[in-house]
């Protein structure tokens, strides 16, 4: 892929930056933008030049906020015709964000909602700026994630949290994303750029088989939720072709609550 509409692939020195690109859109991807996603970061993670890769949103509202729901073939991440086959290029690119042998951080300025906070939790690192929001929205949306975004959540905060984030859809603050072991540092949002090239400089100078190993052994532990994860996507699928997942897109165009009592056995 030689152009990209949705995101801006950057690199200076070791460092690689992917940043979301449709910030009219609270950088919410489509299926081209998680196409071109898996493109570049096939091209830096690999890279015996780059020692760290850093995913960011454009702007200053959001991070990412999931997929794009105003997009007919993104919606609840719908068929993926941007690869001209069906499928869901969101899961492949979970996978690619543990097996790059890199660490990728991520950097977080305004909002990591639904989808947006499942990157941010599989990042290696994450740092945010004080004005960062995370949370979920996927059960008031008619929506999960059934992998990733729901297992490893629960390894990185805990259980109860985890629970909580996905049951309630709260939104947390960065201080709150901080104290649950979400982020590794929030720092004011002036000095968000700086606070990753400090982070990026300093892992740039390590090891990089060292690193790759390290990462590699921390995945293990959790490797099993890509196998579980991949049978819940294909349930999701079929989730998603429901009424009552449907009614969730529905209600949020409407401007109106969704109603899913009534899909209550």
């Amino acid at each position: 892929m030689s152009t990209y509409e949705d995101i801006i692939l950057t690199r200076e020195g070791r460092t690689a930056t992917v940043s979301i690109n449709r910030p009219k859109k609270y950088n919410a991807f489509r299926p081209r933008t998680v196409v071109e996603l898996l493109d570049a970061f096939l091209k830096v993670g690999w890279d015996k030049d780059i020692g760290s890769i850093v995913l960011t949103g454009a702007g200053e509202k959001a991070f990412c906020t999931g997929g794009d729901q105003s997009d007919h073939a993104g919606g609840q991440y719908g068929d993926n015709d941007a690869r001209g086959t069906v499928g869901m290029p969101i899961e492949e690119f979970h996978s690619v964000l543990r097996d790059v042998p890199k660490p990728v951080i991520a950097k977080v300025r305004g909002f990591a909602i639904g989808g947006g906070n499942v990157l941010a939790t599989l990042c290696d690192l994450t740092i945010a700026a004080e004005n960062a929001v995370f949370g979920q929205v996927g059960p008031k949306m008619g929506s999960v994630d059934p992998g990733f975004g729901t297992a490893y959540l629960a390894r990185v905060v805990g259980e109860k949290k985890a629970r909580e984030i996905w049951y309630m859809c709260k939104r947390y603050s960065a201080a709150e994303a901080l104290a649950m072991g979400l982020v590794n540092a929030v720092v004011p949002d002036d000095r968000l750029d700086a606070e990753v090239t400090a982070w990026c400089d300093e892992l740039n100078k390590r090891s990089p088989t060292a690193i790759a190993l390290a990462k590699k052994s921390f995945n293990a532990d959790t490797e099993s939720i890509r196998g579980m994860g991949g049978v819940a996507m294909q349930a999701l699928r079929l989730y998603y072709n429901t009424e009552e997942s449907q009614e969730g897109v529905k209600a949020l165009n409407e401007k109106r609550e969704p109603d899913f009592m009534k899909y209550y056995k």
